[in-house]
């Protein structure tokens, strides 16, 4: 199988590529808009798991990215068997001193992209026909699909969090449109899922070790490869979605219902990472 990983240079997305490689033999096809970065990963990866990479410098952030990365997958022949659409941005900022570079660039990222490529690969694998052997391959106890998308939303899709307004919005309509696609694309033989994480356990918010340790014994906290092994088997099973950790899920519908005095404690606390 080959699968198309976006944002692969590094964090989640380098994960997930790995995993795949690894657990799954899959060949890759890994873009991202750090290419020299993207391109010893590539190497690294073709030489310690023995599969075929190819790296493809892209910035998704462009209005015509998802159009261009299909037609030259078309052009050089590429058969995309899994989509792992994982390419985002993150950052706090109070929206009236956003740039409009900066809310354009989210938008495009996490909306129109994810969008336009679940759209043309998912078309593309509809069309599909298996082999006899390929529909008798198993997938982590599941017979194989025409194809797998992977979307990465998060639970902050459910809140009402200041500081990162725009990010919270985008990963809403990514879990409700994964959410949606499942059942057009079920009757086709065609899998996607989409994951709804907490906090992944990196040093973004700066945590002492201890207190990291704490979040992810309490499941509050997931480390990056304990995701990315989860939420690969939940894809090849085609659970429509998932959320990690048994207090996240528990928490996920009492997060709309936020009062507003513990959302502006946080905006207060939030401000240093503001930027």
């Amino acid at each position: 199988m080959l699968a198309l990983v976006t944002g692969a240079s590094s964090g989640i997305g380098l994960q997930y590529a790995t995993a795949l490689a690894r657990d799954y033999h899959c060949d890759l096809l890994l873009v991202s808009n750090q290419e020299k970065e993207l391109a010893q990963v590539a190497a690294d990866l073709a030489a310690t798991y023995g599969v075929q990479t190819t790296a493809h410098y892209a910035d998704l952030s462009l209005s015509d990215a998802a159009e261009n990365l299909h037609d030259w997958c078309v052009k050089e022949g590429f058969v995309i068997d899994i989509l792992i659409n994982n390419a985002g941005v993150f950052f706090f900022n109070p929206y009236c001193e956003t740039s409009m570079k900066r809310i354009e660039l989210m938008l495009q990222l996490h909306v129109m992209t994810v969008a336009k490529l679940t759209r043309l690969f998912a078309a593309d694998m509809c069309q599909r026909q298996l082999t006899e052997e390929e529909a008798r391959t198993r997938i982590c106890g599941h017979k194989r699909m025409r194809g797998y998308i992977l979307n990465m939303s998060s639970m902050s899709a459910w809140m009402a969090m200041p500081g990162i307004q725009t990010y919270n919005a985008t990963k809403a309509f990514i879990y409700n449109f994964s959410k949606s696609i499942w059942y057009e694309l079920k009757p086709q033989n065609v899998g996607i899922t989409v994951m709804a994480p907490g906090a992944v356990d990196t040093g973004l918010f700066g945590l002492a070790p201890n207190l990291r340790k704490l979040a992810v014994a309490l499941t509050v906290s997931i480390p990056p490869e304990k995701l990315v092994k989860r939420a690969l088997k939940k894809m090849f099973r085609n659970k429509k979605a998932d959320t990690p950790g048994f207090i996240n899920w528990l928490s996920t519908p009492l997060l709309k219902h936020t009062p507003d005095w513990m959302l502006f404690l946080a905006q207060k606390k939030l401000k240093q990472f503001m930027h």
